[in-house]
């Protein structure tokens, strides 16, 4: 039915319309004094510049760009508005949260998911990410009701998204959702292919989102500490965040890091097909191979990072963890209480009771098992294995990494 959509929308010329970005922002800007800032505007016609010339947009992918632009502004003036009607959440103080990060598809959701079980400690939530305030007006906050069925739509659009990556209203969010707000963000880079617009940002930097990611924590916690008289600590998650390493110590100094390792060919073979699979209700195009390389060329400069701030918080003296997938899979409760102890999180016999129950009823985290073949994407094992050879060894023992580099399926 998409297909044909995008058939008939090509032969009316729907497809060729430009995005039209001041009307966005107009209706954003309706009734009142908010303007978005202009490094915000910048960076949004960065964005539509690229996703209309080199993404292919499908006729849902026009429409989710839209809707996602608009929601963007509209929660960017809502925090603005309840900012100054409330001075009391920007002294919001956000105290040593910790940052799961690393390569993607090794775990991070996972541990991100068990960390958010302490009662301790605050998860940014899908549901908070879309919307961090009730709607203005209604009687009843149906936002996570809402979400959710956002949520199964798309899940009719990417039916084998839940088993790659499971995901319901209530689960702990990446921050890459959180950064989207600013349109600084790598997490367009996982639904369009945009390739210039993460040229543009890899040369801009992240400081900007990172601000506003500071201040949207901050109003998260105002509203939470509204009905709770302890202090929480949060517990960030994304793989992203290797991108944005000196940014997020310049705003959050005194942050601890969890880094998670896995054998790089699955985690390629695996970015390839989650990236396909979230693409494809949004473009009429897709080349397995050029998406191959961009993983590849993407997460080696990834793994640079992840070494290269690794070196950097051990000479600060910053708390930092190293954990790897295989430790995590095969004993959860053990990689957990370890990352306790070496990032000095206190655990409450509560806390051990919540993370020990959701390990017991889904010791592999909701998964399912997939199959992909790293050829399918051009990707060949022995040439990857040389690009992350000082990766693997210096992060991965014997049996999460090099023989890892050597199978022919990555799971």
């Amino acid at each position: 039915m998409l297909r044909l959509a995008d058939g008939l929308a090509t032969r009316a010329r729907l497809l060729q319309r430009p995005i039209d970005i001041d009307r966005l922002i107009g209706r954003a800007c309706a009734g009142g004094d908010w303007r978005p800032a202009p490094p915000q505007i910048e960076a949004m016609r960065r964005l539509i510049s690229a996703a209309e010339a080199e993404a292919a947009l499908s006729l849902f992918g026009r429409a989710a760009l839209r809707w996602d632009i608009a929601r963007f502004l509209a929660n960017t003036r809502r925090l603005a508005e309840e900012a100054a009607a409330r001075p009391a959440v920007r002294a919001v103080v956000i105290d040593r949260p910790v940052f799961i990060l690393g390569l993607p598809r090794s775990g991070t959701s996972f541990l991100h998911a068990l960390l958010a079980e302490d009662p301790a400690t605050l998860a940014p939530r899908c549901w908070q990410t879309v919307y961090p305030y009730p709607h203005a007006g209604r009687r009843r906050d149906r936002r996570i009701a809402q979400v959710e069925r956002q949520l199964s739509v798309f899940a009719r659009l990417a039916p084998q998204l839940q088993s790659m990556h499971p995901i319901s209203a209530a689960s702990p969010q990446e921050c890459s959702e959180i950064t989207a707000h600013t349109f600084r963000s790598l997490r367009f880079d996982t639904t369009f292919r945009i390739p210039s617009y993460l040229r543009w940002l890899d040369a801009e930097g992240h400081d900007d989102a990172y601000d506003f990611h500071a201040d949207f924590l901050r109003h998260l916690q105002h509203q939470a500490a509204a009905t709770e008289s302890a202090p929480r600590r949060w517990v960030l998650k994304c793989p992203d965040h290797v991108f944005a390493i000196d940014a997020i110590r310049r705003v959050y100094p005194d942050a601890c890091f969890v880094f998670v390792h896995r054998d790089p060919l699955h985690v390629l073979a695996s970015v390839a097909r989650l990236t396909e699979i979230l693409r494809a209700p949004f473009t009429r195009r897709m080349d397995r191979a050029e998406i191959g390389r961009q993983v590849s060329d993407r997460w080696a400069l990834g793994a640079a990072r992840i070494g290269a701030a690794a070196d950097a918080l051990a000479r600060d003296g910053a708390a930092i963890c190293h954990v790897t997938y295989a430790d995590l899979v095969s004993d959860p409760w053990l990689t957990v209480r370890r990352v306790y102890r070496q990032v000095a999180l206190p655990m409450s016999d509560l806390a051990a009771a919540r993370i020990g129950a959701t390990i017991k009823a889904r010791p592999d985290g909701g998964y399912g098992r997939n199959h992909y073949e790293p050829g399918e994407y051009g990707l060949e094992p022995e040439h990857e294995a040389a690009r992350f050879d000082s990766y693997v060894r210096r992060f991965l023992s014997d049996s999460d990494g090099p023989v890892g580099l050597r199978r022919n399926r990555a799971a």
